[in-house]
């Protein structure tokens, strides 16, 4: 079996290492001409966690990210609404990591050229399209270089190329547009004090006002410091889909002045925004879940098939999930059509939840309950939302995602 998957990001990458640990042969194409570490921090769920450590790679990561330990939620005064303890702080046998999405990358990277070999990823190939042909995938690329396209044959080709997968694109040329939240984000690291216990992130405000925090450095943590990932994020006026690019560097002007009065007696938001050495523009959105992402030996995985909302931490962990599963049947099933046909019928309803329920607010919406029904603060959160509730969104929400601790303690389907 040959595998092509065009796109080499987090998903990508992964699936990449899982088939070859798996003895598949696996090529990587990539449209950048040089792979570089972008972005700014994410967050590794325990569920995404595992992949990574049953991959070998659990070592380095524990000595570049933070391990969590806490996650809290707090209304726009900075007063607690809901508190819990996170990875193996709750019990579970896989830590939740914070990393820099660049270095998590770069470490992807790196691991591949070491096991598939340099020669496996192909940096400046930027797909175009494909067709079928009997048992075969013949992909054309075309080179950064500006050399003639080039044509691939493969037993099979995974699009993993981002929320703007030209892979998808090529399935579905028309219909398929970004749907705009309204809301736009900010995203930008500051080296700072550390907060609460230097491994914790916290998220304060309500919907259409939010700020978003969490260390992503252990060996700054070592040193007494701490790399702040940060997210602003706020409504827009008019609610139109922003027409600049995606990754606009700005101003701390644009936004910075509603936040300007968010400081707290444990936290110093304004200090935070003030600190940044660089800030980009993201608007928020997701796409409409698709009605498949199969078409014979082509499928979609991470983003390029279930782009979400960056809520609940999820959108890389269900990439990292994705390419588990699609290995494994890939591996279990010997007629590969099928194989792909029971990764999309497995994912695909899975992650349409995650992408319908984040633009409920996933379970930030005790934020937005307490907001609506305590605007003005309140003295105990239980007056406002019940502690039953509070356990029941989190929890409802984990159950969704796949990371309680019932599913991920039970065993991997044969």
């Amino acid at each position: 079996m040959k595998v092509a998957i065009a796109g080499a990001g987090i998903g990508g990458l992964t699936l990449a290492l899982m088939l070859h640990d798996k003895g598949i042969e696996v090529d990587v194409y990539e449209a950048t001409g040089e792979i570089r570490p972008l972005g700014v921090g994410i967050n590794l769920l325990p569920h995404a966690s595992k992949q990574l450590c049953d991959l070998g790679l659990e070592d380095v990561l524990a000595v570049k990210s933070i391990e969590t330990s806490t996650l809290a939620y707090f209304n726009k005064f900075g007063q607690e609404i809901w508190r819990e303890p996170r990875g193996r702080a709750a019990g579970y046998p896989y830590p939740q990591f914070s990393i820099h999405r660049g270095e998590l990358q770069m470490l992807l990277l790196d691991t591949a050229r070491a096991r598939l070999g340099a020669a496996r990823i192909h940096a400046g190939h930027a797909f175009k399209a494909f067709r079928q042909a009997a048992d075969k995938v013949i992909s054309t690329f075309t080179r950064r270089d500006g050399a003639t396209d080039v044509e691939i044959e493969s037993d099979l080709l995974i699009g993993a190329d981002g929320i703007h997968s030209a892979v998808r694109r090529f399935m579905y040329p028309t219909g398929d547009e970004p749907r705009f939240s309204g809301r736009m984000l900010w995203r930008a690291v500051t080296e700072a004090e550390p907060f609460m216990d230097g491994r914790s992130m916290f998220m304060a405000g309500h919907q259409n006002q939010k700020f978003v925090a969490y260390p992503i450095s252990e060996p700054l943590r070592r040193q007494g410091r701490s790399l702040i990932n940060w997210i602003a994020e706020l409504r827009v006026p008019n609610g139109d889909m922003p027409t600049t690019d995606w990754n606009r560097k700005v101003d701390k002007s644009v936004f910075n002045q509603p936040f300007a009065n968010w400081k707290w007696d444990w936290i110093d938001i304004p200090a935070i925004i003030d600190g940044a050495e660089a800030v980009y523009e993201f608007p928020l959105v997701d796409r409409d879940p698709l009605p498949r992402w199969t078409f014979e030996r082509v499928t979609l995985l991470g983003d390029a098939a279930h782009p979400m909302y960056p809520i609940g931490s999820n959108g890389s962990a269900q990439a990292i999930l994705d390419a588990r599963y699609l290995a494994d049947c890939l591996t279990s099933e010997p007629d590969l059509l099928y194989a792909l046909r029971e990764y999309e019928a497995e994912r695909l309803p899975r992650t349409a939840g995650i992408v319908l329920r984040n633009r409920m607010n996933g379970p930030e919406q005790v934020m937005q309950l307490a907001e609506e029904r305590a605007p003005d603060g309140f003295a105990n959160i239980n007056d406002v939302i019940p502690q039953e509730q509070l356990e029941a969104i989190s929890l409802r929400y984990k159950r969704l995602a796949g990371f309680d601790k019932d599913s991920l303690s039970a065993p991997r389907p044969a």
